[in-house]
């Protein structure tokens, strides 16, 4: 079983940036699609970015623009680079695998006005 873990998260001001990395314990190269989701506290886990096999992003619309996910398969890692930060981009953020049901930990962004 992979196991995910995050990293990345921080007090940021509203339009500043950071990097999130989620680090599998296994090889992800062979696994298709990979997600960024969060949660904001009173809120359901939302779905933000996806990325496939090859590297073809999806996004909510709430972050288009100013999010980038990406991969890097030979050092088993998911980034997520997060930019124009919003206070409302405030939440925990968590990395997925939807074919083995694998979540990590979650990190936390907290964006300030």
């Amino acid at each position: 079983q992979v196991q995910l873990l995050e990293s990345g998260g921080g007090l940021v001001q509203a339009g500043g940036s950071l990097r999130l990395s989620c680090a599998a314990s296994g090889s992800i190269f062979s696994i298709n699609v990979m997600d960024w989701y969060r949660q904001a506290p009173g809120k359901e886990r939302e779905l933000v970015a996806q990325i496939s096999s090859g590297g073809r992003g999806y996004y909510v619309d709430s972050v288009k623009g100013r999010f980038t996910i990406s991969r890097d398969n030979a050092k088993n890692t998911l980034y997520l680079q997060m930019n124009s930060l919003k206070p409302e981009d405030t939440a925990m953020y968590y990395c997925y695998i939807p074919r083995l049901d694998a979540w990590g930990q979650g990190t936390q962004v907290t964006v300030s006005s």
